[in-house]
């Protein structure tokens, strides 16, 4: 059994639903993204397969319906507020992480696959159009959820189906058009229905395996060059406005450099928001608010952030009732 922290009082209590994954009370998330800031899950859950995860969450279905789930992959694109996360987090890094070769110029990449290294096993494997995921710092979950791309590729131009889960643990497969994709995006299913992306199959095109290993090289080495990769950071803040880049307006308004406590607008990506392992979420959501207030004073252009904000402000756990 789990030894219960004081601080759960009042929160369900899942000790008791054996799942065959690890199951761990108050767990930091911030060693668990690329940003390294931010407070604890209430309960954090590594399942050990998809059965173990349609297990907990066929459980949770009856047991407490109404508690918060959140699916979190490699953590490189949100910010985790410093009260942490209410109710489970679902932590698929390196958990359902399968890349197989299907028939045809098709694979299937796991949820809990980190993008970097599908685009690896599609260039070894001959098919070409995957390249551009060696530039995404996340799962192939994550990049369904938000279409993500990079050097003007994107994911959902790719998929031919993709694997969903519920939040009563019931397992589908769907076509893409029962999504609404659009840039950094998507949206999807019946009205209510919650949905989280398990794997994907794309279909691809054939091509030379050194041929594509080498692209990803080029690509990574140009990310390499023009982005702060030395100091955590979540990639791309904003998205780029119709028409014009984000990080070009940031730098025209001036904002390079800009700090809020240890938080600060990259002087080498204007885009980027990093700091030295020391900053607090309220630093960087801080200088999120600023440069986007900014900038709209300037321009006239309300930039939409590309990372997602999680999470209470403050720690139920601590003085105080917390909030989201």
């Amino acid at each position: 059994m789990i030894p219960l922290d004081p601080a759960l009082a009042g929160i369900h209590d899942l000790r008791d639903l054996a799942p065959r994954g690890e199951l761990r009370a108050r767990a930091p998330l911030a060693p668990l993204t690329s940003w390294r800031a931010g407070g604890v899950a209430d309960w954090l859950f590594r399942p050990a397969d998809r059965d173990d995860l349609a297990h907990l969450l066929a459980a949770l279905a009856q047991r407490a319906p109404d508690l918060p789930i959140t699916f979190l992959g490699l953590g490189s694109n949100v910010l985790i507020r410093d009260g942490g996360i209410a109710g489970l987090v679902v932590h698929l890094q390196g958990v359902l992480a399968e890349r197989e070769r299907l028939e045809g110029d098709r694979v299937f990449l796991g949820g809990g696959l980190a993008c970097a290294q599908a685009a690896r096993f599609c260039a070894r494997e001959g098919l070409v159009g995957a390249e551009f995921l060696a530039g995404i710092p996340g799962t192939v979950g994550g990049a369904l959820q938000m279409n993500a791309g990079a050097w003007g590729g994107e994911t959902w131009p790719l998929v031919e189906s993709v694997e969903v889960i519920d939040r009563a643990g019931r397992r589908s497969t769907r076509a893409p058009d029962a999504f609404r994709v659009g840039y950094r995006r998507v949206q999807g299913g019946d009205p209510g229905e919650r949905l989280w992306f398990t794997g994907a199959t794309l279909r691809l095109s054939p091509g030379d395996p050194e041929a594509g290993t080498r692209r990803i090289r080029e690509l990574l080495r140009e990310r390499s060059a023009k982005q702060p990769l030395g100091q955590p950071s979540c990639g791309s803040v904003f998205r780029n406005p119709k028409g014009d880049h984000a990080a070009r307006l940031i730098e025209a308004a001036g904002l390079k450099g800009l700090r809020s406590g240890k938080a600060e607008v990259s002087a080498v990506h204007a885009n980027f928001i990093t700091h030295d392992g020391t900053a607090r979420a309220a630093d960087i959501e801080r200088l999120i608010d600023t440069v986007r207030n900014t900038v709209e004073q300037r321009f006239g252009v309300r930039l939409e952030p590309e990372v997602r904000i999680l999470g209470r402000f403050t720690d139920p756990g601590e003085d105080g009732e917390g909030e989201a």
